[in-house]
């Protein structure tokens, strides 16, 4: 077997710590958000995420959100091919973003043998433990078929759920219908939403974000034997820190905590909290 230089690209939807990212010498090509006029990449630079989210529950103009420009996309990634044997680029699903579909494009000019795009299925670090077991793995082995399958044992044994302090944003980004988010609202009902393969459900609907913040925990502790964990919030640490106490005698030694990027979070809202679950036999 012949060792491979393999390397990674994802888009910033993934929220991978920037010191993990430098670790593995991943490329996050920065997603984009709008509003007042002018359009800011999701790169934690032009945007201070805890600002954005201060001032995101007062602003009269509802932010957009939107994939990168293909070309954008392939000046990030033929920077990250250099010097690898092969790229893997994981993105933000299909179904829920055209990102996918801008990695493509600006990957058409890539020779077709060297490189691999992957839809993760997943959001925030649904996202990012694929691409951080993949880089795990492709540093042990150097293997390109073995590093793709580990990243698609990862989507098995994986969930992502995260708990909702408002229907708000959901609305206003119209990922709901208007008469759910209407009633939810009404109702004052705090949802906990499950990702699995580019789908958002709904797992609970409570009244309290107590509640919802219980639900979580009951959620994460169901997994059985966790591997790695994230624990994000949108600029809500003191919420996060309460979930972190619920889940202490399960936390993994590979636990990361951080707060969820602005192309996210602008349709989860201010105060969301969320659990991206990596199980133990995704080794296996």
């Amino acid at each position: 077997m012949t060792f491979k230089k393999i390397k990674f690209a994802t888009d910033s939807v993934c929220d991978i710590p920037s010191e993990l990212a430098a670790k593995w010498a991943i490329t996050v090509v920065p997603c984009f958000v709008n509003f007042g006029g002018r359009s800011y990449a999701d790169d934690g630079v032009e945007l201070v995420r805890e600002d954005y989210y201060n001032q995101l529950p007062a602003m009269k103009e509802t932010p957009t959100t939107a994939a990168m420009p293909p070309e954008i996309a392939r000046l990030a990634l033929e920077q990250a091919f250099t010097g690898a044997d092969h790229l893997i680029v994981i993105t933000t699903p299909a179904k829920l973003s055209g990102i996918y579909n801008a990695m493509r494009l600006a990957l058409q000019g890539f020779p077709a043998d060297r490189v691999t795009l992957i839809d993760s299925g997943q959001l925030s670090m649904g996202i990012g433990w694929q691409v951080l077991a993949g880089a795990e793995v492709a540093a042990e082995t150097g293997d390109i078929q073995q590093t793709i399958e580990a990243i698609y044992r990862v989507q098995k044994h994986q969930s992502v759920y995260a708990s909702l302090a408002t229907l708000e944003f959901l609305r206003r980004s119209g990922r709901v219908s208007w008469a759910a988010a209407n009633i939810g609202a009404l109702l004052q009902i705090k949802p906990v939403v499950h990702v699995l393969e580019g789908d958002v459900s709904a797992t609970a609907r409570v009244r309290t974000f107590g509640r919802a913040l219980e639900a979580l925990a009951t959620l994460v502790r169901e997994q059985g034997e966790i591997d790695k964990l994230a624990l994000l919030h949108v600029n809500n640490p003191a919420a996060l820190e309460t979930l972190r106490g619920m889940l202490r005698d399960v936390l993994p030694p590979e636990t990361i905590t951080g707060m969820i990027g602005p192309t996210l979070g602008t349709h989860i809202g201010p105060g969301a909290i969320g659990a991206a679950i990596l199980k133990k036999g995704w080794r296996n």
